[in-house]
């Protein structure tokens, strides 16, 4: 018997479209370890990228600071017209403090990406812009600045410290009134400069107050170190305080370290040994 049954044909249901991702990556300098770096935060989106199958990668913004192109970013501006085109619509990056320079740069385009609807997603804090609440990200954002500020700091103090210990400290031979840096960028002696120095221990163990010691200078017309023809207090104070003058330099002298460095014969001496104990005993 004849199957009479009217046959409805049913259409596959249109396969759901992937969603458009860019990633993008950033580092701040052109230096062999940098390249490396970015080099891995390609191969690690792009893979995260392909493990997801209702992804589509489209492009690759990446943004390479160097001399020449200073502190622009044009991949980035690129990749905020692409999304403004809707040509994106996911944007991975490695991590907050890859995506921007600041907060204020951060949190100024994270806004323009939720007001296209465009979804930023943080791999290394595992932050979603999509999940997580505008205000809750802007406080994690200012939190992740803070905390990466304050490690820069403490590594750029630890960083003081090691070169302090190991004698290659620049400061080692920053120049003060009386010295010239040499072509090797060692402390040598200014001779026109020195005598002045030379004339400021002696007023001051002549008995001469730092007051009076300002006004003989001013007298004789002799201008101070920043090229002006008055001479401030401080500036007495301190040249009168330097070891630097009989040949010494002390780094990291201070309250917020708990040692100090002491390079002995680091600099030829506009003073003598006993004239510097002089002065400091006065």
């Amino acid at each position: 018997m004849a199957d009479n049954k009217t046959i409805h044909f049913i259409p596959p249901l249109p396969k759901k479209r992937e969603k458009r991702v860019g990633i993008y990556c950033r580092v701040s300098t052109n230096s062999a370890d940098q390249l490396k770096s970015l080099t891995a935060q390609v191969s690690a989106l792009t893979r995260l990228t392909a493990a997801n199958p209702k992804w589509l990668l489209v492009d690759l913004y990446i943004d390479i600071a160097s001399s020449k192109t200073g502190s622009s970013r044009k991949e980035f501006s690129r990749m905020l017209q692409d999304c403004k085109s809707r040509d994106i619509e996911i944007i991975l990056t490695k991590s907050i403090s890859r995506f921007g320079r600041d907060t204020v740069e951060i949190l100024e385009a994270l806004n323009q990406l939720r007001i296209l609807g465009v979804r930023v997603i943080f791999e290394q804090e595992v932050l979603d812009t999509a999940d997580t609440d505008n205000d809750l990200m802007i406080s994690i954002i200012e939190s992740i600045a803070q905390a990466e500020n304050e490690s820069r700091s403490d590594n750029i103090k630890f960083g003081i410290k090691q070169r302090a210990a190991q004698g290659t400290s620049k400061l080692y031979n920053r120049k003060c009134y009386g010295y010239y840096n040499d072509e090797n960028g060692n402390l040598a002696i200014d001779e026109k400069e020195a005598k002045n120095v030379h004339m400021i221990f002696n007023l001051y163990l002549q008995g001469k107050s730092v007051l009076g010691v300002v006004k003989e200078l001013e007298r004789l017309g002799i201008k101070s170190p920043t090229g002006k023809a008055t001479w401030p207090k401080r500036t007495i104070d301190v040249i009168l305080s330097n070891e630097k003058y009989m040949g010494n330099v002390r780094l990291l002298d201070n309250g917020k370290h708990s040692a100090c460095y002491l390079a002995e014969v680091n600099n030829p001496a506009i003073i003598s040994k006993d004239t510097f104990q002089a002065v400091q005993i006065e």
